[in-house]
């Protein structure tokens, strides 16, 4: 039996693009949506969200003298882009799944309701949610906690390109020890870079606990979902 009933995935979109650091790596993303059809298979609830940093990031855009909500609607279109990308690869692997966007923009994906994304789910579809929040101002990393709070999801599996939450970036510090679990106000203690403030805190005011891990090794998904431990669990 999985671990989890309902999940709310939240993909990288830099881990998308791979080595080349831009785009969409395709052997990437049809490990990514084998790994998702692993979890479908196991009678999981599925929604996901994916950033768009491998396309365009809208505040990076800002310091290079873009307007910021200009900047930050551009990041939404990164995000409807990489989503329509897994849709395709998971159709490719036989797996029922919706596009919903957070702007009206049919008939690219569905406008995005709670209630229309949950009877989806229920019906055994993969729910894929994009354009963020549908406001500038706010991260990929917030529009999950939105849509995890809002789907009434049992937790928000943040796929990372590193297995865990550690005391500093183990890619900058080789003395950095991971954490098997820790609190939220820890994370905001200590500031952690798990995931943006505001996302924290509306996962710790609505007690959806974050649960990060190395997404691109493959089968990870499904060792999270069997109840293996091999990344750390962010709660109350």
């Amino acid at each position: 039996m999985a671990r989890f009933k309902r999940i709310l995935l939240k993909l990288s979109g830099e881990s998308l693009a791979a080595g080349a650091g831009f785009g969409i790596d395709e052997q990437r993303l049809a490990d990514y949506a084998r790994q998702i059809k692993e979890v479908h298979e196991m009678g999981v609830q599925i929604g996901i969200v994916i950033g768009g940093g491998n396309i365009f990031r809208g505040l990076k855009g800002a310091q290079k003298g873009f307007d910021r909500v200009k900047g930050d609607q551009m990041g939404m279109m990164a995000t409807v882009i990489n989503s329509l990308a897994l849709s395709s690869a998971l159709d490719t692997e036989g797996v029922k799944n919706k596009v919903l966007t957070a702007i009206r923009m049919e008939p690219v994906g569905e406008f995005y309701s709670k209630w229309k994304a949950i009877d989806a789910m229920e019906q055994g579809f993969v729910c894929i949610f994009s354009a963020g929040t549908g406001s500038p101002y706010f991260t990929t990393d917030t529009g999950s906690s939105l849509r995890g709070v809002e789907i009434e999801a049992d937790v928000m599996l943040k796929g990372t390109r590193v297995d865990g939450v550690y005391t500093a970036d183990p890619e900058k510090d080789p003395t950095a020890t991971k954490f098997s679990d820790i609190s939220y106000t820890e994370v905001l203690e200590r500031n952690l870079k798990v995931m943006d403030l505001s996302a924290v805190v509306m996962c710790n005011d609505n007690n959806l606990p974050i649960y990060v891990f190395n997404m691109d090794k493959v089968g990870n998904l499904k060792r999270v979902m069997d109840g293996e431990d091999i990344g750390t669990l962010v709660h109350k």
